[in-house]
């Protein structure tokens, strides 16, 4: 008997198990899928949600070379089989192949857009394997001819023997160079027109761009009708940022459908068929008191209005689903209506604004944002919540007001200062935080340099 152990092989991702086998008289015994241990050993936590079994009557029996939109794990019951991959996936490893004689001490881990195959080396031959997604009858994936000379596969049973039986349609599979690659998973940018969507899509390009009207994250219908399992990233772009209106009877009640139940909606999903959700936060959820270095990612909301609260209720919701990433915020700024923006304006037309003064914190470019999402996404860092915003000096938004008259040559003493309680005063206007510097140690954790909000103003404004 041998230690559970696994082992890489030339395909990426295609992973070979080998496994304990407890033997005697009786028999035999093995722990055929062990979660824990096999995900601590470097196996996928790939969430199985079918279970298949394949018999083959005699010695001889071929089937593949077929290709699945999902992941699998295949291990023989009783028998053995010499088993043989082929990379379909696009990219420079399309056509890598790997074979190998599988018996009950070995199993294989077979990830999506990976070709398999099956030759029983006995007879009444049984394997079994799981899969991450339902079969559903009727989609067509890429095949292989099991004859292919480019795979050179080296059946031990020769596949022009009597003893071999194949399937007519496996016999119609086309040759390598007549393949359609399968494609990677796709990503959905929600929110796709606002600031911080047309950021993302700028990274993302292919990503599949949507806002309300293509796609309603508050539509159970809509959501059940998209085809989820075409996408392995969402970025969700989409919310309520109308943070006044949200304190109101009509915003209320969108407020809270679009920043709490469509996040909730979106985690249910990626939860489902293991989507990584990237959500995006902010400062609001915290109710705005002085906190040495800035409020950190594990401080517990304490929402001063609507916004606030319904942002909360999506963090939440979004923690739930096992790869996620909260990426929490404040001040962001992108293309289009934005406050630097409409300082740069002020100036230009002779406006001398009287800026609020106590309200503390950083600017976020979406670029940023952005940049800090694509990071975090690439790099596999630890799933859960990080702070995103440019770094330096946290500054008053007078400060900032005054940095853009001066950036834009202006005189800035123009800029007049007004306490946030005088600035409210005769408005209906929802509660704002004080102090909004976010602590950005656990996004440098993962490598990730954040870029100085001082020298991001000035690049924003010279271009």
């Amino acid at each position: 008997m041998s230690d559970l152990r696994v082992e890489t092989t030339p395909i990426p991702g295609l992973l070979v198990v080998h496994l304990p086998v407890h033997g005697d008289d009786r028999g035999w015994f093995k722990e055929n899928w062990q979660r824990e241990k096999m995900v601590a050993l470097g196996l996928p936590d790939f969430g199985p949600v079918q279970n298949n079994m394949s018999y083959n009557a005699a010695r001889g029996a071929t089937r593949g070379i077929h290709t699945e939109p999902w992941d699998k794990f295949v291990s023989v019951a009783t028998g053995k089989v010499f088993a043989a991959w082929v990379d379909m996936r696009e990219g420079e490893t399309f056509g890598a192949t790997y074979w190998t004689e599988v018996d009950e001490s070995k199993a294989i881990f077979v990830p999506r857009g990976v070709g398999n195959s099956y030759q029983a080396l006995e007879d009444g031959t049984v394997y079994s394997y799981l899969v991450n997604d339902h079969y559903v009858a009727g989609r067509v994936y890429p095949a292989l001819n099991l004859q292919d000379e480019t795979a050179a596969i080296p059946w031990p049973i020769p596949l022009d023997s009597a003893e071999v039986e194949i399937s007519a349609k496996d016999l119609a599979n086309p040759v390598l160079a007549d393949v359609e690659p399968m494609a990677p998973r796709k990503t959905l940018i929600t929110g796709a027109r606002g600031q911080l969507g047309q950021a993302l899509a700028s990274l993302h390009p292919g990503a599949t761009l949507v806002d309300l009207d293509e796609l309603d994250l508050t539509d159970d219908a809509a959501l059940a009708a998209w085809p989820w399992e075409e996408y392995g990233l969402i970025l969700n772009a989409a919310a309520y940022t109308a943070v006044d209106k949200a304190e109101t009877a009509e915003g209320r009640p969108v407020a809270w459908a679009a920043n709490a139940a469509a996040p909730a909606a979106l985690a249910r999903i990626a939860a489902a068929r293991g989507i990584t959700l990237v959500h995006y936060s902010t400062d609001y959820v915290f109710d705005g008191s002085e906190v040495e270095g800035g409020h950190r990612e594990d401080e517990g909301f304490a929402p001063l209005g609507v916004y606030g609260q319904t942002k909360a209720a999506g963090d939440l919701a979004v923690s739930g689903a096992p790869r996620h990433y909260i990426l929490r915020t404040s001040w962001v700024i992108g293309e289009g209506h934005n406050f630097v923006r409409t300082m740069a304006r002020l100036a230009a037309d002779g406006v001398d604004p009287a800026v609020v003064d106590d309200q503390v914190g950083r600017l976020t470019f979406t670029s940023e944002l952005a940049r800090a999402t694509a990071h975090l996404v690439a790099s596999g860092a630890p799933f859960g919540t990080y702070n995103v915003t440019n770094s330096g000096t946290p500054r008053s938004w007078a400060d900032y007001a005054r940095r853009v008259f001066e950036l834009t040559g202006h005189d800035p003493a123009r800029v007049g200062t007004v306490t946030t309680e005088e600035y409210a005063a005769g408005k209906d206007l929802s509660p704002r935080p004080l102090h909004s510097t976010l602590a950005l140690d656990k996004l440098a954790s993962t490598g990730f340099v954040s870029t100085d909000a001082d020298e991001a103003l000035a690049a924003y404004l010279a271009g």
